[in-house]
């Protein structure tokens, strides 16, 4: 028996299956990964289509049929998930478990709301099949990177977003005494409303000053939002320093699925179980 199968608690054919499915230094891990990309964005690419009412009706069983397909495809895929690793409930609870099962109860659940009176569930369930484009995060490979820079720099990015607020606030209400409800601003939320469209440099143009005192404060607030949007950019890159120096690999752990261990790790930080 393998040994890194007897450490983790596994059979030998669930190491086996685990290594292909969670792994990508073999030939049939990435093929496995290659047939489960392309059936996402497939998959994906249905339910937009599905959306489209003229290439509905023109080809509704068609599309219906692809449904089943991708969502018997993905249940597979889920039950195979779960019968390799250690501890299929602690897996069934993670980011990506939730995923996956996102990705095939709407489907399911269809079967049981065929009612009109739930015609509006139906639609809101078929909707939920796109979040099955999260299934494509395990494969960025820099994905567990961005997440621990974004984790490391979320105090910072919580405090910069409540000066933030504290200052569209101030923005609004004091475009509201300037302008007033005559030229727009009819209400200070309005007026906050305008002051986020404007500090973010989206600019819709909606809503705009009309008084001389009103437009110079309009000039300020658009220069402002240049200097404050490279306030998180600099936060959140000077955490990607900070992780890229302790980098970590694709290692997965077979009991529970997580990835991005250190390389010198020997067990998992979720946990514990050893390390293949």
């Amino acid at each position: 028996m393998n040994p890194a199968a007897v450490e983790s608690g596994l059979r030998p054919w669930q190491q086996r299956l685990h290594e292909v499915i969670f792994l990508t230094r073999t030939r049939a891990g990435r093929n496995f990964d290659l047939v489960l990309l392309a059936a996402i964005l497939a998959s994906v690419g249905v339910v937009m289509l599905e959306s489209m009412e003229p290439f509905r009706r023109a080809h509704g069983p068609g599309l219906q049929a692809l449904e089943w397909f991708f969502t018997l495809l993905f249940t597979g895929e889920y039950i195979l998930r779960m019968a390799c690793v250690r501890r299929p409930s602690r897996y069934a609870r993670s980011f990506f478990g939730l995923v996956d099962f996102l990705a095939v109860v709407p489907t399911y659940l269809g079967l049981v709301a065929f009612s009109s009176h739930y015609f509006l569930v139906v639609r809101v369930l078929r909707l939920l099949r796109v979040f099955r484009i999260l299934k494509l995060g395990r494969y960025v490979q820099a994905g567990d990177t961005i997440w621990r820079a974004l984790a490391a720099s979320r105090q910072k990015i919580t405090v910069f977003l409540m000066a933030v607020g504290a200052l569209v606030v101030m923005i609004g209400t004091l475009m509201y005494l300037i302008e007033g409800a005559g030229n727009g601003f009819t209400s200070i939320p309005v007026s906050i409303y305008w002051a986020v469209v404007t500090l973010t440099t989206v600019g819709y143009g909606d809503i705009a000053p009309q008084t001389v005192a009103g437009q110079t404060l309009a000039s300020l607030v658009m220069v402002l939002g240049y200097s404050i949007i490279a306030v998180p950019t600099g936060i959140v890159t000077v955490e990607f320093g900070r992780v890229g120096e302790n980098s970590a690999g694709r290692r997965t752990c077979p009991a529970c699925g997580r990835t991005g261990h250190d390389r010198d790790a020997a067990f998992c930080k979720v946990c514990g179980a050893r390390l293949p």
